[in-house]
């Protein structure tokens, strides 16, 4: 297997990748929101959004 980031042979001490480097760049994709996990929006999420309570008068 080679190495996600940078395609030279992994080294065990830092599998999957090759060095800290390829390790922290990955790392660092994760942290900034480079990699994102789709997710569906259902009508769950939507209510999620909705005050629970009804809206404060003006005054």
């Amino acid at each position: 297997m080679s190495c996600p980031i940078c395609a030279r042979d992994r080294d065990a001490k830092y599998a999957p990748f090759c060095s800290r480097r390829c390790a922290d760049i990955d790392l660092g994709k994760w942290l900034n929101g480079s990699y994102a996990i789709p997710a569906a929006v259902t009508a769950e999420d939507d209510d999620d959004e909705a005050p629970n309570h009804p809206p404060l008068p003006q005054q």
